[in-house]
């Protein structure tokens, strides 16, 4: 995370740092043996060490977000929850952290609206501001084929717009830049490197990087293209090379 830093601060950028905790729930602690209260401890060690981090930075433009995943395999055929039984769900999590030092919960690779909005209205119960990031396939599109932009004003519904912002995540540039259309609620994209479906990167055997400098082009064009995205990252298959193109060709 020190590196991540020293990238967005060479650059003129500023960053967040999240928490390693995207599994640290009920459901996929459980069979490591993390009963409730070991579970708010291990989210409150994780929220702990970002802040640490954060404060020996003598940068001012460091944000420290809790990292939360879906409650379940994302890319699985599941029922939904319900949005009461996300937001009882997810309230654990972020409740475990909410009187620390975080400046936001980062929601990533959520496929479902309802779970979406139930973790939104709990990080609301808690008051701690939320971003909610949806996981799309190669045709842009939530797994059971909501559109991307329709599941944000299906959750801005359900939760009178009490998320902060929403972003894209666990999906290359070109499996939803057709699908954009400069959504004011879009404000982030933390993609991967690979142009891979989600199925073909579960086969395969080695990492797919894909290609950092057209990474970091593909990224640049859509920030400048869609002026309301300011939130950029890597996911699946990035690393501080994907990063440092990505900084380098946003600001020119």
């Amino acid at each position: 995370m020190r590196d991540l830093i020293e990238v967005a601060a060479e650059h003129g950028l500023g960053c967040i740092i999240d928490t390693l905790t995207w599994m640290a729930n009920r459901d996929r602690a459980a069979p490591l043996g993390y009963d409730t209260a070991r579970l708010a401890t291990l989210n409150q060690k994780a929220a702990a060490l970002m802040c640490d981090l954060r404060n020996e930075t003598d940068h001012d433009d460091v944000l420290v977000a809790l990292c939360i995943g879906p409650s379940r395999d994302a890319y699985a055929k599941l029922d939904p929850m319900t949005v009461e039984a996300a937001r009882a769900y997810h309230a654990l999590q972020i409740g475990s952290v909410a009187s620390t030092d975080i400046d936001l919960v980062n929601a990533y690779t959520f496929n479902q609206v309802e779970e979406a909005a139930g973790a939104v209205l709990a990080a609301k119960d808690c008051g701690v501001p939320i971003a909610v990031s949806f996981v799309v396939e190669t045709d842009g599109r939530l797994d059971n084929g909501t559109g991307l932009e329709e599941a944000i004003d299906q959750v801005d519904a359900i939760t009178g717009n009490s998320a902060a912002y929403f972003m894209v995540n666990c999906a290359h540039p070109d499996h939803f830049s057709h699908a954009l259309t400069g959504h004011p609620r879009l404000k982030g994209m933390v993609v991967n490197a690979s142009r891979l479906s989600h199925a073909e990167l579960d086969d395969a055997s080695e990492l797919d990087d894909g290609n950092p400098k057209e990474l970091g082009v593909e990224v640049a064009r859509l920030v400048h293209e869609y002026p309301k995205i300011s939130v950029v990252g890597g996911c699946c298959g990035s690393d501080f090379r994907h990063m440092g193109e990505m900084a380098r060709a946003i600001v020119g």
